[in-house]
């Protein structure tokens, strides 16, 4: 039944998307379930996107797709107690990046996930990251990156925060080229491999 969904998303078919959910919903479905499967078809789509298959109007509109899945499945989450605000985290893709799909992936399963999350959007300079972080109080920051280029605006970032005395904020980087020695080479805490990696690094790093 998930697949029906996943199928419904990667066909840019918006309403079946929310009509599908919430007969997933009403059926029974984990809601977990039905965020994996937006998991799913989002990576899909992101891998056309990398070869040329889909473009920027098709990105949008799967952006658009989750955020309406979101809100239908994010009372069901609540419901089912199975979030609490967990802390706050800002998001953005760093300085010389446009690359948007696999932070928007990570900022939607942080929200689900009953994290409060400032997404700064594309292009964001080091400043401004350290701006968001004063501004919102969070612990966490998430850089995003798909070209290598991406490499030293993370490094700058990172030297930004401990520049700014906010050495003791949790650095993840992520993105399409970054390894262990990308993290080591930005001074960042820790890489996430997707989504539910950093997901976990949140829960991790906001643990009483």
């Amino acid at each position: 039944m998930s697949q029906e969904l996943i199928n419904a998303i990667i066909e840019m078919r918006e309403e079946d998307c929310v009509a599908i959910t919430k007969k997933l919903l009403d059926g029974g479905t984990d809601p977990l379930v039905i965020l994996d499967a937006c998991r799913e078809a989002m990576g899909i789509i992101g891998m056309r996107f990398e070869t040329g298959e889909a473009f920027i109007p098709e990105l949008i509109l799967a952006g658009e797709m989750l955020t309406q899945i979101s809100a239908v499945v994010k009372p069901h989450l609540q419901k089912d107690g199975g979030v609490k605000k967990a802390g706050k985290v800002v998001l953005g893709t760093v300085q010389g990046d446009i690359h948007d799909i696999a932070k928007d992936i990570v900022g939607f399963m942080l929200d689900v996930n009953g994290f409060e999350v400032t997404d700064l959007g594309v292009d964001v300079s080091p400043a401004k990251f350290v701006e968001a972080v004063k501004q919102t109080g969070a612990r966490i920051v998430g850089l995003s990156g798909f070209l290598t280029l991406a490499f030293d605006p993370m490094k700058l970032t990172v030297q930004a925060l401990k520049e700014a005395g906010l050495a003791d904020v949790k650095v993840m980087i992520g993105g399409g080229q970054i390894d262990e020695n990308i993290r080591q080479y930005t001074g960042a805490d820790a890489y996430g491999k997707d989504a539910m990696a950093a997901v976990a690094l949140a829960k991790e790093w906001t643990k009483e």
